[in-house]
């Protein structure tokens, strides 16, 4: 296991870390109450449960967003129930899949992480 967010990226495609450390930025940015956590294969953010993580595959950054409904997006890779949230798996490797479409659906991870589960 990692101990840091810098020790998890030491070895890492340098456009997936700049990719990953953008991500980062958009998911702290949401709120003061996110715990960070750092793990063998991922890093993931929770407030109350997780709502998204995210780890560098190759020279891509891979992210999982956990919402209550199934959306799409030009990045979804897949999206799979797991119980009353529906995990989506998002390749982000370019640019262009930062952008508001994602803002919004992080947004809402967020803000859903909050409430409790039915």
């Amino acid at each position: 296991m990692y101990a840091t967010v810098d020790d998890y990226l030491a070895d890492k495609d340098p456009a997936a870390v700049e990719a990953f450390l953008r991500f980062r930025t958009m998911v702290l940015a949401l709120g003061d109450d996110i715990e960070e956590r750092v793990h063998a294969s991922e890093i993931s953010w929770s407030r109350g449960r997780t709502f998204a993580a995210a780890f560098v595959y190759a020279s891509k950054l891979e992210v999982a967003l956990d919402l209550p409904r199934r959306v799409h997006h030009a990045a979804l890779r897949e999206a799979f129930p797991t119980g009353p949230i529906t995990t989506h798996r998002l390749s982000l490797t370019t640019a262009a899949g930062f952008d508001d479409h994602l803002a919004a659906l992080l947004r809402e991870a967020y803000d859903t992480a909050a409430t409790p589960r039915p």
